[in-house]
């Protein structure tokens, strides 16, 4: 069985993925929602704190939304820029 193993992973066949990293967060995610679930407060209580820390989540999210959308900008201005300057010392190479 071990050289079954061996012969398969030697082969290139074997892909690590990010599926490991995936299910460590949805777990976390998990455990956070048990653990609200199980604390000790009443059900208005929750329904608030939780509430509170999706519009918290939601928020954070757009505001790291806003600064990819605007990094995103700014590399496409530093490109275009970095092209008009190449542009004129390339055309002697061109035929």
């Amino acid at each position: 069985m071990s050289d079954e193993m061996d012969d398969f992973a030697s082969s290139g066949e074997y892909h690590q993925s990010g599926s490991g990293l995936t299910m460590l967060f949805i777990g976390l995610a998990a455990g956070a929602l048990i653990a609200l679930l199980l604390a000790p407060q009443t059900g208005k209580q929750m329904r608030k704190t939780l509430r509170r820390r999706y519009e918290d989540a939601r928020d954070a999210m757009e505001d790291f939304s806003d600064q990819a959308s605007d990094w995103v900008d700014k590399g496409s201005d530093w490109a275009d820029k970095a092209k008009s300057k190449v542009a004129p010392l390339a055309k002697p190479f061109q035929r």
